[in-house]
């Protein structure tokens, strides 16, 4: 027995009855392995080995399938024939290994679910394509990566169910850019001009003509007053023909569909959703209707284009067919050994068909007629247009078009397609206007029955529906044909958008992540980037690229690009403090610390220029803005206030003040110099006095650091036990065995050579100066932490040939086993 597998139910029953009783055809539900979905699952120090595990909810799926296999010699893997469908072929090889030799395992693809292309595929069976595996894995964990590293930036700084997609985001930044242009969009004023015109004589059907020209250059009316000018010097001119343009124009018929193309169509004439456009393609695919519904080539069998020809000459005549077959050009990254979308019989017209579902005999439809038109010859339109001119001062244009279909070419198949002409539902092109004209002759007079003239006003771009986002991604070449209908779906999930209308309009919540992903992550959701990434994938499949080599490359952009946005503040936020911080009127005067000068109303200035140069500050700046707002909140709004929670900052504490003044009297040691860092508590001091006679309280650490200070030098200060318990001191923490730290210290004092600093990264390694640091501290507090005693310990290994007697002082101190030094080679 061969045991084949496949996705779904509804195809291994197609498929089951074109194979014969030593088959056993079994459905895997689609991925029967995936990444685990609460863990990364990738090990980036391991040439980003994934972890796989079986898919949630397939256990069922799963023991069938390694029963089934039991009983086979042979496995066939037959899922479709993609990234998707390869991926899962080998999920399922990797599953059964184990049960069937791996040599008895083969690969079968079909790009249509008939009778003859199942034979003609099982009677050439195939090996996995890896690089296509490799691929699809590659898109898996980048993915992956971007979601899991991602995502919990963004919960940091906006609350809710918020997520990161490698193209979700991207999609959603093209919808509220398109936003963002309609709000910053200004109307512009312009008027249209024509009149309703009749000839002299017999036939005196009125007609209409606008204004193209005036005196040679295009018509550009931009206000009332322009308008009537022009329009009171028309009334007193006469109208006659001065020019009659008839020529004939070809319209050549549409390419057959590709995933977008077909998730557009039905969208604008069907209404349908992408994704469900997707579920009844699938549906009609499975019962042999059509052929595979996810691709983005053009390409077409020569054995459907005979048998197309042949129903065209039988149904339209021979006129109708092309003298070479119609060829349509695929982009450069689509699979040629796939096929466009077509019908699998052509001679299964949509009148013929029975049984099927209302939805899915009008995409039937749709199919069946964009590719029969597709191999017809052109539709000739003739098209007359004439130009009628005034007489006086100035020359004025105006036009008129009619257009009649001399051979209706593609259109006896698919209809008369009257959207191909317009662009977009531009109501400024006026010129594409069509009318129908009487017959004219060249220098004829024209009776002018009213004139014409329209207020308009510019219109902004119009939001992205669903097909007009699809095309856009498309034409960027972001994400790929399968990944569209599930990326949209994400959007409108995720709450990211709504619909109105058939328009996408982003939700308050959508903006804001996507105002933080495009300013704190730009390189990496940006249109051009995603599309590189794509290229890449593709060239992976080619096997012109190692797929772990590029995840690296990408991966280690992705850490430095996380590193940044780790440190930077959300662009929404800071746009409100700004706000906030304008109502301001009065502020503090300057004030001078040391040799610097701190001016309230300049380091807002200077915020500001930088958050309008690169639309985002970091985090820390942003929060001095909130303390600066804090301060003066009086002047700031109670709406904005409440909005920010601003809260006017507290005063400082009276012990603080109590502090300041008893130490105001004590000597100061000198200042001392730990490393690169130098010590000055008199400085240090100084410093907090300024700050309190500014007004500002001191932080928690800034008092537990102040405290630290007192008690250095309480031994100056009368009566200082006695006054202690007032000042509300933080307590000082209790030695962590000073006597051993003190000792370990000592230990050190034996080195005589210390090891050359290191340099990993951006920082410095140096064992000389962090142990000098440690006894400064020392001195000083009288105790280290756990943490700082631990790491003096490794020191003192590192140094266990320098000090006498180490071995013995292991044991008495905890101390690590020295490490072995490495021969020179």
């Amino acid at each position: 027995m061969k045991l084949v597998v496949v996705e779904s139910p509804a195809k291994a029953k197609t498929i089951n009855k074109y194979l014969g009783d030593e088959y056993i055809v079994k459905a895997s539900m689609g991925h029967v392995r995936d990444l685990p979905p609460k863990q990364l699952g990738v090990d980036v120090d391991k040439g980003f080995k994934p972890e796989y595990v079986n898919t949630t909810g397939r256990a069922k799926v799963i023991t069938e399938l390694k029963a089934a296999a039991k009983k086979c010699t042979e496995v066939i893997l037959a899922p479709d024939p993609d990234r998707e469908g390869e991926a899962i072929a080998w999920h399922l090889f990797e599953l059964l290994k184990k049960i069937v030799p791996p040599e008895k395992f083969s690969r079968v693809t079909y790009n249509e679910i008939t009778k003859s292309a199942i034979k003609e595929a099982f009677a050439h069976p195939t090996e996995l394509n890896m690089n296509r595996v490799n691929s699809q894995q590659a898109r898996r964990i980048l993915d992956r990566l971007v979601g899991f590293k991602v995502s919990p930036l963004l919960w940091k700084q906006i609350k809710g169910g918020v997520s990161a997609g490698r193209v979700q985001s991207v999609a959603l930044r093209l919808v509220c850019e398109r936003e963002n242009e309609i709000k910053q969009f200004t109307p512009e004023e312009y008027w249209v001009l024509g009149a309703n015109v009749r000839k002299l004589v017999a036939p005196r059907d009125p007609f209409t003509i606008k204004l193209a020209q005036i005196n040679g250059e295009k018509a550009e009316i931009r206000s009332g007053d322009q308008a009537q000018k022009i329009r009171a010097e028309l009334e007193t001119s006469t109208l006659h023909v001065a020019r009659i343009i008839e020529k004939e124009v070809q319209r050549r018929a549409r390419a057959p569909f590709i995933t977008s193309s077909l998730q557009q169509a039905a969208s604008s004439v069907c209404g349908f959703s992408p994704a469900r456009a997707m579920s009844i393609a699938q549906a009609l695919y499975e019962n042999g209707l059509i052929t595979y519904m996810r691709t983005d080539s053009f390409n077409i069998a020569r054995s459907a284009q005979e048998a197309c020809h042949a129903f065209v000459t039988a149904e339209y005549g021979p006129q109708y067919l092309p003298e070479k077959p119609n060829f349509y050009k695929s982009r450069s990254s689509a699979q040629e050994a796939h096929e466009a979308i077509r019908p699998t019989d052509v001679t299964q017209t949509p009148q013929s068909l029975s049984g099927l579902k209302p939805e899915e005999l009008k995409l039937y439809k749709l199919i069946w007629e964009r590719f029969v038109s597709s191999q017809m010859v052109p539709a000739r339109i003739a098209r007359r247009t004439v130009e009628v001119e005034t007489s006086g001062k100035n020359t004025y244009l105006f036009r008129a078009t009619s257009s009649e279909i001399a051979f209706p070419g593609y259109m006896r198949a698919s209809g008369i397609e009257k959207a191909a002409d317009s662009k977009n539902g531009d109501d400024e092109e006026e010129d594409n206007e069509e009318t129908s004209l009487p017959p004219l002759t060249q220098g004829e007079t024209l009776d002018c029955t009213e004139w014409l003239g329209e207020q308009k006003f510019t219109k902004p771009p119009a939001r992205y529906s669903e097909p007009s986002l699809i095309k856009a991604l498309e034409e960027n070449g972001v994400g790929r044909p399968s990944t569209y209908a599930q990326t949209l779906a994400t959007l409108e999930k995720r709450e990211y958008v709504t619909k109105e209308k058939r328009s996408l309009i982003p939700t308050e919540s959508g903006m804001r992540v996507n105002e933080f992903l495009a300013g704190t992550l730009d390189p990496l959701f940006n249109v051009k980037f995603t599309a590189e990434m794509e290229e890449k994938l593709d060239k992976v499949e080619d096997g012109s690229v190692d797929w772990a080599d590029m995840m690296q490359t990408f991966y280690t952009q992705l850490l430095e690009w996380l590193d940044g946005a780790r440190d930077m503040a959300a662009p929404a936020e800071t746009q409100e403090i700004l706000t906030a911080l304008e109502q301001v009127k009065t502020w503090t005067a300057p004030v001078k610390r040391g040799r610097r000068t701190y001016d309230d109303r300049e380091t807002v200035k200077s915020v500001r220029e930088k958050f309008q140069a690169d639309g985002q500050i970091t985090q820390r700046q942003q929060q001095m803005l909130v303390s600066l707002a804090c301060k003066y909140v009086d002047q700031i709004g109670a709406e904005l206030a409440d909005g920010l929670q601003l809260k006017k900052p507290e005063a400082p504490r009276t012990e603080t003040h109590q502090k300041l003044e008893l130490l105001s009297h004590v000597k100061f040691a000198e200042a001392r110099k730990v490393g690169k860092r130098t010590y000055d508590d008199k400085k240090f001091c100084e410093s907090l006095r300024q700050q309190v006679q500014n007004g500002k309280r001191l932080s928690e650490r800034q008092v537990a650091a102040l405290d630290s200070v007192l008690t250095k030098y309480s031994d100056q200060i009368e009566n200082f036990a006695g006054i202690k318990e007032g000042l509300k001191m933080v307590g000082k923490p209790e030695p962590v065995d000073a006597g051993q730290t003190g000792e370990l210290l000592g230990l050190l004092k034996n080195v005589q050579t210390w090891n050359p600093p290191v340099l990993r990264g951006k920082r410095e390694f140096n064992d000389q100066s962090f142990y000098e640091s440690l006894a400064g501290q020392f001195g000083s507090k009288g105790a280290l932490s756990d943490k700082q005693v631990g790491a003096l310990k490794k020191i003192v290994a590192r140094y266990a040939a320098q000090i006498p007697g180490y071995d013995s002082l292991r044991d008495q101190y905890g101390l690590p086993e020295p490490k072995a030094k490495k021969q020179e080679e």
